[in-house]
């Protein structure tokens, strides 16, 4: 049998398992070698199957993982898997799966545990739900201002997840809030600022480090000066390289400077920068020039979802997007979906490895830098359980050290925006109340100071509409919650009523910070937690005083 034919025969018939057999190792992941000679060994030993697996990430979304992802992990050697945010509210379930696959890495040749990673940003985006904590959020942080907020939400935040068996989180976002326009990044961000921002994120990457779980900065170069999202196209963001240095790599910065383990590139063009417009996550001159060379950037680089728009259409399909990625410097591939055991994205990038020297050392590098991110994170004796026990996860999620800490930071973040003598406010002053909003916890918390008060329930359908107006007239007092445009568009019908209005603007405050001088009073939160509601009531009711400052800038 020639050699070029044993190998097209292994690749398409034999499992991982017994295909790995092939080549005997010397060594595994847990030999008592110095990290750095371990990781040399290991590639050197590999497979070009084994290489390329190792920086694939594949996700997961279902409540448990499927049975292609499992078969990516024992028959392909798979390196690291997501757990996207879809079907995750049984964290019992999550465990467990966590559990099965870090079994079924173990029993590969070289015996590599896998990178878990997820979206556990804190506020709007968390991906792990059940009942992990709901959190103030970023842009909460950034109101409040103490870097000890930051890095308490970080500990917290990930040492929930760190009892599931999740040891990579993708977080903090360093974006800046530079376009109020954004929706993709909003209350995501820790302000406009780029220092505050840079101590902020810092201090919540050294939170992370501390609970047990590797940070992952993002999205590199910065995809706060955009409104649009690269889920569905590409931002081509048109600022040129000493504004862009001057703002946006402010934070990247901070965070390499203080060895952040991982940063994420983004699918995001800057034409001013590099000319051949690329998206950054496909883009050499930023990745390797930039961010390696000129930055000195050690850690992983790990690409956003290869399944968003933005990179697949500059690319012109899913394969050349992962060859460009990988090309571009990328040590860790991810695609939420789940490719085909003999998909092109697989085969075609094998079948270049063998054909190309230098693509194939590029695969190579990758695969080395991160076996040698894992060996360091394993063998720290803070890393998260390999095989985590289900049946103790209700003894830690939620933690219970952190549901105090996240009432207290709430607190610290309320920002009284507009004032006209409206605040503080108890219930015999405020008459007959009105609260009206898109979230029963809103009413729960309402009801606590304001027992008797009514409640108006909108929708957040941008179709829906209803006699607010005509409801509104009967009372004396409405606490009227903003979450959005349309809410905002709500509101403005209850201009000349003659009420006492008080807007609790959560999420992104920017729609509240236009055309609303007639109401009585503006204080913000900037999530949807029972924490922030809570906060919000308090701050109302004199109970606390709302210290925060909005985190925004009209000109960033």
């Amino acid at each position: 049998m020639s050699k070029a034919f044993a190998w097209l025969f292994a690749l398409f018939f034999l499992p991982y398992s017994a295909f790995s057999q092939l080549n005997q190792a010397s060594v595994d992941f847990w030999s008592d070698i110095p990290n750095e000679q371990l990781a040399s060994q290991i590639v050197n030993e590999m497979t070009d199957e084994e290489l390329l697996a190792q920086i694939l990430m594949f996700g997961w979304a279902g409540t448990e993982p499927s049975a292609l992802l499992n078969q990516w992990v024992t028959k392909r050697g798979l390196g690291s898997v997501k757990v996207f945010g879809w079907n995750t509210d049984d964290i019992h379930k999550v465990a467990k799966s966590i559990r099965t696959l870090q079994q079924e890495s173990a029993s590969g040749r070289f015996k590599i545990p896998l990178f878990v990673a997820t979206d556990q940003e804190g506020g709007w985006i968390r991906h792990v739900k059940g009942s992990t904590s709901e959190t103030p959020g970023n842009m909460a942080i950034g109101a409040s201002g103490f870097p000890l907020d930051a890095y308490y939400s970080g500990y917290y935040i990930n040492k929930e997840i760190k009892a599931l068996g999740i040891n990579m989180n993708f977080a903090p976002v360093v974006d800046l809030y530079t376009n109020l326009n954004s929706s993709v990044i909003g209350p995501r961000s820790f302000g406009s600022d780029a220092e505050s921002a840079s101590v902020l994120a810092l201090a919540f990457s050294k939170g992370s480090e501390t609970a047990g779980v590797i940070p992952t900065a993002k999205h590199f170069p910065g995809h706060g000066d955009t409104s649009l999202d690269s889920h569905g196209k590409l931002p081509s963001i048109e600022i040129d390289y000493e504004k862009w240095e001057k703002r946006e790599l402010v934070p990247f910065q901070y965070l390499i400077k203080s060895k952040v383990p991982a940063i994420m590139s983004g699918h995001l063009a800057y034409p001013q920068i590099d000319t051949s417009g690329a998206p950054a996550s496909l883009s050499k001159f930023f990745l390797t020039e930039i961010l390696r060379k000129r930055l000195g950037y050690e850690g992983l680089i790990i690409t956003d979802d290869m399944m968003m728009n933005g990179a697949t259409q500059f690319a012109g399909s899913l394969t050349k997007a992962f060859t460009m990625a990988i090309e571009a410097g990328n040590d860790i591939i991810i695609s939420s979906s789940t490719a085909g055991l003999s998909d092109s994205l697989w085969t075609q990038n094998l079948l270049l490895m063998q054909t190309e020297d230098s693509f194939r050392e590029r695969v190579k590098d990758a695969a080395h830098r991160v076996l040698l991110a894992k060996l360091a994170y394993f063998k720290s004796g803070n890393a998260a359980p390999l095989y985590p026990d289900e049946t103790k996860i209700d003894e830690l999620i939620p933690d219970k050290e952190g549901q105090k800490f996240f009432l207290e930071q709430a607190c610290r973040s309320i920002s009284l925006y507009k004032d006209s003598g409206a605040v503080p406010l108890n219930a015999k002053s405020a008459g007959k109340v009105l609260i009206v909003g898109p979230y029963l916890s809103l009413f729960a918390q309402g009801r606590k100071r304001y027992p008797k008060a009514a409640t108006y329930y909108i929708s957040t359908d941008l179709n829906s509409d209803g006699n607010i107006a005509g409801v509104a007239s009967s009372y004396d007092t409405v606490i009227f919650c903003v979450q959005d445009r349309h809410s905002a568009n709500m509101l403005q019908r209850l201009r000349g009523l003659g009420k006492k209005i008080i807007v609790f603007s959560i999420m992104s405050p920017v729609p509240v910070l236009e055309k609303f001088d007639w109401v009585d009073s503006i204080l913000c939160g900037y999530s949807y937690s029972d924490y922030t509601f809570n906060a919000l009531f308090a701050a109302l009711n004199g109970e606390i005083t709302p210290n925060g400052i909005v985190p925004l800038s009209t000109n960033p």
